[in-house]
């Protein structure tokens, strides 16, 4: 296509210039053979620069940062390290969860830097995962995301401290941590509805996750590969609507994305759009 696309502008080219030059002809009679010359530079000139178009394209595309992403045999499967995201996504995390907002995004919400940072991923578009942003905490330590509160809040439990906090999830893009106050724990609560729960007395213990390293297997072949090994896992999630797992590791973020799903729920919400 790049070299039949460089014809087309070549060819077109040339009958701009012809029709230029032949108008001079006629209004001054200028000399058919400098014409013929000035007609043959130009020609030169721009498959010059087309040429080089095409050169500096494919450099651009080689070192891209897609061509670290790794694939399966049968191009199902891809795996972004945290060397193929936002730089933010290197820096290793102690929980992780998703949240959707009513406008159709998904974001990925990472405690990181021992509870001294938030970091907010946009997800909604797996190929293009974005930083939203990442924010300094004066929290107490390490936290874990411990279970939804409503649709626009997530409680917080503090691993040292043991107390509890809610993320404030109404500006999807700017939570705030607010601590609370209540000596109930909330993490086993029962939800009344979407205004109340049910709690107990029971005090949360906390359970450390136990690190595993992950391998991600292409079966695709006839003989299974090895595509990636991810150390240190101690947490997970799946969006289940796009196929894709998310694996918090002591690099930082790793995500494995399943194309044949990503495509079915692209054209889904495309369906959807048009009814």
């Amino acid at each position: 296509m790049p070299y039949k696309q460089a014809l087309d502008i070549d060819s077109k080219s040339s009958s701009l210039i012809r029709h230029h030059f032949y108008c001079l002809d006629m209004a001054a009679c200028v000399d058919q053979n400098w014409i013929s010359k000035r007609r043959n530079t130009m020609n030169n000139i721009i498959k010059s620069t087309l040429a080089l178009g095409l050169v500096v394209t494919a450099a651009v595309l080689t070192t891209s940062p897609a061509e670290a992403e790794i694939h399966s045999r049968s191009k199902d499967l891809v795996v972004m390290e945290a060397r193929d995201l936002p730089e933010q996504a290197q820096t290793p995390g102690n929980s992780l969860f998703l949240h959707s907002d009513n406008a159709g995004g998904t974001y990925l919400y990472v405690e990181q830097q021992q509870g001294a940072r938030l970091s907010v991923f946009d997800v909604t578009d797996p190929a293009r995962i974005k930083l939203v942003v990442s924010t300094p905490l004066a929290a107490e330590g390490a936290f874990d995301f411990v279970r939804p509160l409503g649709d626009y809040a997530e409680l917080v439990y503090f691993r040292d401290s043991q107390k509890e906090a809610v993320l404030d999830l109404r500006k999807t893009k700017r939570p705030v941590l607010r601590m609370i106050s209540t000596v109930t724990d909330l993490g086993p609560a029962e939800a009344l509805g979407e205004s109340g729960f049910l709690v107990t007395s029971q005090a949360h213990k906390y359970t450390p996750a136990v690190a595993r390293d992950y391998q991600v297997i292409d079966v695709a072949a006839s003989i299974p590969t090895q595509l990636a090994t991810v150390n240190d896992v101690k947490h997970r999630v799946s969006n289940d609507y796009t196929g894709t797992t998310f694996l918090l590791g002591s690099n930082g973020l790793t995500v494995v994305r399943r194309l044949s799903v990503e495509n079915d729920y692209k054209v889904h919400q495309m369906q959807m759009q048009g009814n």
